[in-house]
C-alpha cells in the first residue's frame, strides 16, 4: 500500500504529460514527443527562479513554456501541416533534442531537486506514513483532467476542436479557425506538461534525461485513451506510476533478480515497452485518423543512376582521405563510415517503407555487444564474430517487424521507441548480459591470419595509427552495402516497399503481400544495421553505453533525414554528421563544440530539412541538377 500510494507522484507526471499529448493531438494532429519536453522545461525555468517568491516563479517558468510551445506550432508544425503524419512526428523528435540539448547546454544537465510548491506533510494511512503531495499531486491532475474533459464536450472551443479533428476542410468552410484552435490547443498542452513538471519536481527530481523520457508512459497511457479521452489517459498514466513504483518494491526482496549484487537494471523501462506494445495491440488498429486538407507527399525515391561510377569515384577519394588525412581525422572518418551503414539501414526502413523505426541504433549496440562477446567468451575471430553479431541484429530486426503487422506509421514510431528506451536500459545495462558500467573489448579484425585492424603494418603517409587497413576494409563494406540498397530500390522488392509506402490498402489489393515485404525490410534493414554497429565496435576497439543510447538513436535518425531519409547518397551524407564522425570533429577541434552542441545541431537541422527541404540535402542537390533530355 505505501510504495502504491508513493507511486502516486510519477504517476501525476506521467498522467500530466498523457493530456499534454492528447492536447496536442486533438489540436494539431501531431503525437507530440517533445510535450515531455516541456515539463522539463518548466522545471529547469523553475529551478532557475529559486531566488524569487513561489507564485512569481510560478507565473514565469509556465509563462516561458508556453511560449516555447506556442513557439513550436508557429515556427515547427504550422509549416508542416500539409506534410505527412510521420514528417510531423519527426519534428518533434527534432523539437526533444532542441530542447534537451540546449538545458544541457546551459545548465549543465544533472539533475535537480526543485523546492516544493505544494504542501509537504505527511499522513498515516492503514499504519503508513505517506508523503500528503502525492495526494494534491493526484487531485490536481485529476481535476485537470475533469476540466478538460468539460472543456471539450460543452464549450463552443471544445466542440470546434473536436470537429477540426474529425474533418479540418468541413471547419474551415464552417468558419472555424484551425490554426487558432492548433494554437490555443499547444498553449495548453505546454500548461498542462509543464505545471506538472513544476509541481512534480520536488518528488521526481528535473533530468534532462529522465523527465523527457518519461513521455514513453505517457504515449502508452493516451493510446489506451486513443489520443481523445482525458479521463482515461489520466487513469492509466496514474495506473502506470503506481506498477512501476510496486515494481519497485519488488525489486527489494530477496527473490528478485540481481545484477553485481544489486537489483535487476531497467525493468522499469521493461514494463512501459510492455505497457506501449499492449496498448497498441489492443487499440492499434482502432486508433483514430485526423481529417488532413490534402495527401501528405512522401520524401521522394529516386532510382539509382549510374551506381558503379559513383560507387567507385566516392570510393576512390575515400581511399585517398584514409593515407593523407591526419591520424585523428583519419579515425572520424572511419567512424563516420561505420555511421553512413546505420544510416542506410534508415533508408530501407524509413525512406523506402516508411515506417519510422527508432529502433535501429539499438540494434547496431546488439550487433557489436554480440560480436564482443563472442570474441571474448567463445574465442571466435573475424569474420566469425562479426557475422553472429549481424545474426543477432537480424533476428532482434524480424520480431520487431512482428509489431509492424498490426501497427504502422506513427503507431510504429511509439513502440519503437519504448523498445530502444528498453533496449537501453534493461539490456546494456545489465552486467550480466550487457555493457554495464564498464566497456566491452573488441579484439582487432584479422583476415587468414593478417591483422587489418587499427594497429596494422600498413601505415599513413605520416606514419602514424590508426592503421589505413582497418578504413580500408570499412570502406569496401560501406561501398557493398550502398550498391545493396541500391539494388534493392531497383529491383521489384524496391517497388513494392514504396507502394507499401505509399498506401498498404491499396498495394494490398493490387496482390502485394504487405506482410512480406514488412519481413524483407525489417530483415534487410536489420542485417545492415548490425553491420554498421560491428563495425563500429572494430573502429573504436569496444562497445560502451554511450554510443548507441536513445539520444544516438535520435541524432542518427536525424542526421539521415537531414542528408536524405530515401536515397544512398543521403545516408552518406548522414554519415559524415553522425557523432564521432567528421563533422561532429571539426566542430570540436575548429570551434571547440562539445557533442551536446552535436545534438542541438542535429535537431536544428532535422526541424529545418523537414520544413525548408522535405527530400533532404541529397533531394535538394538533386533537384537542382540539370537533367539531361
Amino acid at each position: 500500500m505505501l510504495f502504491a500510494l508513493l507511486g502516486l507522484g510519477t504517476g501525476a507526471l506521467i498522467a500530466g504529460i498523457g493530456l499534454g499529448v492528447v492536447l496536442s493531438y486533438r489540436g494539431s494532429g501531431v503525437i507530440n514527443v517533445a510535450t515531455g519536453a516541456s515539463a522539463m522545461v518548466a522545471g529547469y525555468l523553475f529551478f532557475a527562479l529559486r531566488d524569487m517568491a513561489v507564485l512569481p516563479a510560478v507565473v514565469l517558468a509556465l509563462g516561458g513554456t508556453i511560449a516555447l510551445g506556442v513557439a513550436t506550432e508557429l515556427l515547427v508544425f504550422r509549416p508542416l501541416r500539409r506534410s505527412s503524419p510521420l514528417s510531423k512526428l519527426v519534428a518533434s523528435l527534432g523539437v526533444l533534442l532542441i530542447a534537451q540539448a540546449t538545458i544541457a547546454l546551459i545548465d549543465g544537465g544533472g539533475g535537480r531537486i526543485v523546492r516544493s510548491v505544494l504542501p509537504t506533510g505527511v499522513v498515516t494511512i492503514a499504519g503508513n506514513r505517506v508523503p500528503v503531495d502525492r495526494f494534491w499531486l493526484t487531485a490536481i491532475v485529476v481535476l485537470a483532467a475533469a476540466a478538460l474533459w468539460a472543456l471539450y464536450r460543452w464549450s463552443r472551443f471544445g466542440l470546434a476542436t473536436r470537429a477540426a479533428s474529425e474533418s479540418e476542410p468541413s471547419a474551415m468552410i464552417a468558419g472555424i479557425s484551425t490554426d487558432g484552435l492548433a494554437v490555443a490547443n499547444a498553449a495548453l498542452a505546454a500548461t498542462v506538461a509543464g505545471g506538472m513538471g513544476i509541481l512534480a519536481g520536488a518528488i521526481t527530481q528535473i533530468d534532462t534525461n529522465i523527465v523527457p523520457l518519461q513521455v514513453v508512459p505517457a504515449l502508452g497511457a493516451a493510446v489506451f485513451a486513443r489520443f481523445t479521452s482525458f479521463p482515461i489517459t489520466c487513469l492509466a498514466g496514474l495506473l502506470i506510476g503506481v506498477a512501476q513504483s510496486l515494481l519497485y518494491y519488488a525489486s527489494t526482496h530477496s527473490w528478485f533478480p540481481t545484477d553485481g549484487g544489486v537489483a535487476l537494471p531497467g525493468v522499469n523501462a521493461l514494463l512501459n515497452f510492455a505497457i506501449v506494445v499492449a496498448a497498441l495491440w489492443w487499440r492499434g488498429s482502432s486508433l483514430p485518423l485526423r481529417g488532413e486538407l490534402i495527401e501528405a507527399r512522401l520524401p521522394e525515391a529516386p532510382r539509382p543512376a549510374r551506381v558503379a561510377r559513383a560507387t567507385i569515384l566516392v570510393s576512390g577519394i575515400g581511399a585517398v582521405a584514409l593515407f593523407v588525412l591526419p591520424f585523428e581525422l583519419r579515425h572520424a572518418l572511419t567512424v563516420s563510415m561505420a555511421g553512413m551503414v546505420i544510416c542506410l539501414s534508415f533508408v530501407v526502413i524509413t525512406g523506402f517503407v516508411g515506417q519510422v523505426s527508432l529502433v535501429q541504433v539499438a540494434l547496431a549496440g546488439a550487433a557489436a555487444l554480440a560480436t564482443s562477446r563472442a570474441a571474448d567468451d567463445l574465442g571466435l575471430s573475424f569474420p566469425l564474430a562479426a557475422a553472429c553479431g549481424v545474426v543477432v541484429a537480424t533476428v532482434l530486426g524480424f520480431l520487431a517487424g512482428v509489431s509492424a503487422l498490426r501497427v504502422r506509421g506513427v503507431s510504429l514510431a511509439v513502440v519503437t521507441l519504448a523498445a530502444a528506451v528498453a533496449i537501453e536500459q534493461f539490456g546494456f545495462t545489465n552486467g550480466t548480459w550487457g555493457i554495464g558500467g564498464r566497456g566491452s573489448p573488441v579484439p582487432e579484425p584479422t583476415v587468414l591470419g593478417v591483422d587489418v585492424g587499427a594497429g596494422a603494418g600498413l601505415r599513413a603517409l605520416d606514419g602514424s595509427l590508426p592503421s589505413p587497413a582497418l578504413g580500408l576494409m570499412v570502406l569496401a563494406i560501406v561501398a557493398l552495402c550502398c550498391v545493396l540498397v541500391a539494388r534493392v530500390r531497383a529491383s521489384g522488392l524496391g517497388g513494392r516497399m514504396l507502394a507499401v509506402r505509399a498506401n498498404e490498402r491499396a498495394t494490398a489489393a493490387s496482390g502485394v503481400s504487405v506482410r512480406d515485404t514488412k519481413f524483407a525490410a525489417y530483415a534487410i534493414s536489420s542485417a545492415i544495421a548490425g553491420v554498421g554497429g560491428v563495425l563500429y565496435a572494430y573502429a573504436l576497439g569496444s562497445v560502451s553505453i554511450d554510443r548507441y543510447g536513445i539520444l544516438i538513436a535520435l541524432e542518427f535518425l536525424a542526421f539521415a533525414y537531414v542528408g536524405g531519409i530515401a536515397s544512398v547518397a543521403g545516408a552518406v551524407l548522414g554519415g559524415l554528421m553522425t557523432s564521432g564522425g567528421v563533422v561532429p570533429y571539426a566542430l570540436e577541434i575548429e570551434l571547440g563544440l562539445s557533442s551536446t552542441w552535436t545534438l542541438l545541431l542535429a535537431g536544428t537541422l532535422l526541424v529545418g530539412v523537414l520544413v525548408l527541404a522535405p527530400d533532404g540535402i541529397a533531394g535538394w542537390v538533386r533537384r537542382r541538377r540539370p537533367r539531361r533530355l
